[in-house]
């Protein structure tokens, strides 16, 4: 049985103690929002520390899911995250798999691809194209622009090229062709990078609010990002909600709203995560390490 040295045991508490000391850092500003959120404002402007609410008040829930362009933000982005996702997916494997065959211009477009990671188009470019397409003000503009991210196209592509070339001669020999290939053997192999980049895109998706700024003008399509900006950054929560004050009594206080805000558009991608942590650490080790 191995036993580890005076030395390695003392590296295991300092690293235990560094790791703890990053969770309470990374974790103060949650427990912090969801104190505010729940508190009144006088519990809020009389205390300099807020870590636990003196009286539960959830005026701000209220006021928050009580509001129309509240929830319909929150079903574009559910919507955009999905349908996104899948679209990033599909498409960023199946070029994947491509460059992994022996196609003509297999270089030039690889190159191609590694040209776009060091010299992006630019916004104003960007913007003529979704204009010039008609994917102006339409949902379709915040998932065609970023389909492929060519970065993870290249670390997808390497991860392809990992699986061993004789399942696929083995399945060639068998008739099978490239779309059967690549559908029942080279799928199925790769769940744990599908997973990995899948949490990537979803999560980018989530978080994008650049985008719905630029490209959509009509309120009713703005994702969960941008009403969030309006009520925290632009400081706007009545105007971003609809100023709906016959939902509660009083109308609550701008800073428990803005928090509430916040913590209702982080949980749902908080409540996904774990969900896919195992094959994300998997994805991510797979397409690291190489035997």
């Amino acid at each position: 049985m191995f036993k580890s040295s005076g030395g390695e045991r003392v590296m295991e508490i300092v690293n235990n103690i560094l790791l703890l000391l990053i969770a309470v850092t990374m974790l103060f500003p949650f427990l912090y929002i969801f104190s505010v959120s729940f508190s009144s404002i006088s519990d809020v402007l009389n205390s300099d520390f807020l870590l636990w609410p003196k009286d539960w008040v959830t005026d701000a829930y209220t006021y928050i899911l009580g509001s129309d362009q509240f929830i319909r933000s929150l079903w574009v982005t559910v919507y955009v995250t999905v349908v996104g996702t899948f679209i990033n997916l599909v498409f960023t494997s199946t070029m994947a798999y491509s460059l992994t065959r022996n196609i003509i211009g297999q270089r030039l477009i690889l190159f191609l691809v590694l040209f776009t990671i060091l010299f992006s188009a630019g916004m104003i470019p960007t913007y003529i194209i979704v204009k010039e397409t008609g994917l102006l003000n339409s949902l379709w503009a915040l998932i065609i622009p970023v389909a492929i991210s060519p970065f993870n196209l290249i670390i997808m592509t390497q991860f392809f090229k990992g699986i061993p070339e004789e399942l696929t001669e083995a399945a060639l020999i068998d008739g099978a062709n490239d779309i059967q290939i690549f559908s029942k053997v080279i799928l199925p192999l790769s769940k744990p990078a599908l997973a990995a980049f899948g949490l990537f895109y979803a999560v980018g998706h989530w978080n994008s609010y650049f985008s719905g700024v630029l490209y959509l003008n009509d309120p009713a399509k703005w994702p969960i990002q941008v009403i969030l900006r309006q009520i925290v950054i632009v400081n706007e929560p009545n105007a971003a909600l609809g100023g709906h004050a016959a939902m509660v009594e009083a109308l609550p206080p701008p800073e428990t709203v803005q928090m509430a805000a916040i913590l209702l558009a982080t949980l749902p991608i908080l409540i996904v995560y774990p969900f896919l942590q195992k094959h994300f650490a998997k994805g991510v080790m797979l397409g690291s390490v190489k035997g």
